[in-house]
């Protein structure tokens, strides 16, 4: 399984617009991509919201960190960087993946704390995400 996961995050961690295009290498036609704002499947609505992150964030990029594989599925951490409107963003992460018999991603499930990692950050709506995060924490001894 590595043999198919390590291009793959290679191919994560060069992610370019021009390289963007090459979703079909990676992904089977129906594949499943889910995360907290997109719940998609197939290669074009995949590489829809891919193009997406290029046309709304500056500079996006993904370094890999750990990886588990366990038969047919794999678990990778990541750290999400962009620039948005001139501020500099990072969002911690890790995706579960699924592989068909032909090495192909058939789920691409990605969990972040949409709140923590990136809600919380921005101006406007951070303030009142601070303050339940706050409100609701243990306080600690």
């Amino acid at each position: 399984m590595t043999t198919t996961l390590n291009p793959l995050l290679e191919w994560y961690a060069t992610l370019a617009p021009h390289t963007v295009g090459r979703v079909c290498e990676f992904y089977a036609a129906d594949a499943q991509f889910r995360d907290p704002f997109n719940d998609v499947r197939g290669v074009p609505a995949i590489e829809a919201v891919l193009r997406h992150m290029f046309a709304h964030s500056d500079n996006p990029r993904f370094v890999i960190g750990e990886r588990i594989v366990q038969g047919q599925q794999a678990f990778v951490t990541w750290t999400f960087l962009c620039t948005l409107r001139g501020k500099e963003y990072e969002v911690v992460g890790g995706t579960h993946f699924r592989f068909n018999e032909h090495g192909l991603v058939t789920l691409h499930r990605d969990y972040w704390d949409a709140a923590e990692e990136l809600l919380q950050k921005l101006p406007l709506v951070g303030a009142p995400i601070r303050w339940l995060r706050r409100r609701f924490a243990v306080a600690p001894d």
